[in-house]
């Protein structure tokens, strides 16, 4: 992991010109360059990105809803969890250093499972633990012409005391070619005894010269996202 990322300070002239009011194509910051978009269910649509500074492996991640901007992340060449940026207010959090069971995105295409404990921080001073696993089902599905793997995930996230913060379980694909995950059918633990359903499986890829390629505006489920916002009062997930 690297420290002192150029991420953190373009932040907020990120934030500036991808707002609701610039939205349509998304810029990636200077010295780095879009190579995915991926529009997926759950009205969401994310940017894919890699820069010059960062090491080589490392990929960034751009998530946009119908409101803008409203995650960053970054990971190495085995999936970890580096760096993430949560855009409103900007709260940074990254992976500490010598984790326990690193995740190896190597070991799950090598091996079909790959089990990992790791231990995140926050520039607000909170400090987290997480445990789980990737399993890979053995299924294939082939999206917008886009080969992917199957997988069942569960991890936990916990604070210094034990207390749970986040449980999630469900199905996500890998794509071996890019080294990275994308969402599936999934539950998310909702802190009451019960468990909130949530699909964010990729529907469209594009690549660059592709029409499409680097929006900002989501195009599908947003209808129904809304609505259940409006009635159950969910925050939107960073999946």
């Amino acid at each position: 992991m690297t420290s002192g990322s150029p991420m953190k300070a373009l932040a907020l002239p990120f934030l500036l010109a991808a707002s609701p009011a610039f939205a349509g194509s998304f810029v990636a910051p200077e010295g780095c360059a879009t190579y995915l978009t991926v529009q997926s269910r759950g009205c969401y649509v994310a940017n894919y990105y890699t820069c010059e500074a960062d090491p080589a492996g490392h990929k960034w991640r751009a998530d946009f809803d119908q409101e803008g901007p409203f995650f960053l992340s970054r990971i190495d060449d085995e999936t970890q969890w580096i760096e993430s940026i949560e855009l409103n207010p900007v709260v940074t959090q990254t992976l500490d250093a010598n984790p326990d069971d690193p995740a190896s995105f190597s070991t799950l295409v090598e091996t079909g499972r790959d089990d990992f404990i790791f231990e995140l921080s926050k520039d607000t001073g909170e400090h987290s633990k997480v445990r789980g696993y990737d399993r890979l089902t053995g299924k294939t599905v082939t999206i917008d012409g886009v080969t992917l793997d199957e997988t069942e995930f569960e991890y936990t996230e916990t604070d210094a005391a034990g207390t749970i913060l986040r449980r999630a379980r469900g199905n996500e694909y890998i794509s071996r070619d890019w080294r990275m995950f994308f969402s599936g059918a999934s539950e998310w633990d909702d802190g009451n005894g019960g468990w909130l359903p949530m699909d964010g499986h990729p529907v469209k890829f594009f690549r660059p010269g592709d029409k499409g390629f680097e929006s900002t505006q989501p195009i599908f489920d947003c209808d129904a996202v809304l609505s259940q916002l409006s009635k159950e009062g969910l925050t939107h997930d960073q999946l």
